[in-house]
């Protein structure tokens, strides 16, 4: 191997490192996503429970027609994040209507 390649096994393990990486902060219950599109992405940190709500279900289904079930790593959600932030707004208004609990995933 030349100079600046990668075996496979040290590929391996920055993958890995990248995949650590990518959970490191997130609290039980919850789930890292990115929002954006292009350079314009940012991650948040969301409750599981949100996989049910109809708005951020419609959401992942627009994922789905960006980029397919083949996405690698962290779901990434093609909207604008200004826009997520008002959705997560109404999920959590929402939630908060049916639960008495705070789940603690935000300020991350």
């Amino acid at each position: 191997m030349g100079m600046g390649e990668k075996s496979p096994k040290s590929f391996h393990m920055q993958h890995r490192n990248q995949q650590k990486q990518e959970f490191r902060g997130v609290p039980k219950g919850c789930m890292a996503i990115k929002v954006g599109q292009g350079e314009e992405q940012e991650r948040f940190v969301v409750p599981v429970m949100y996989i049910n709500h109809p708005l951020f279900m419609q959401l992942l289904k627009e994922a789905e027609e960006e980029y397919g079930f083949d996405q690698k790593g962290t779901i990434t959600i093609p909207c604008h994040v200004e826009e997520f932030r008002n959705v997560r707004g109404l999920i959590d208004r929402d939630k908060s209507l049916h639960h008495h609990h705070h789940v603690g995933c935000f300020g991350f």
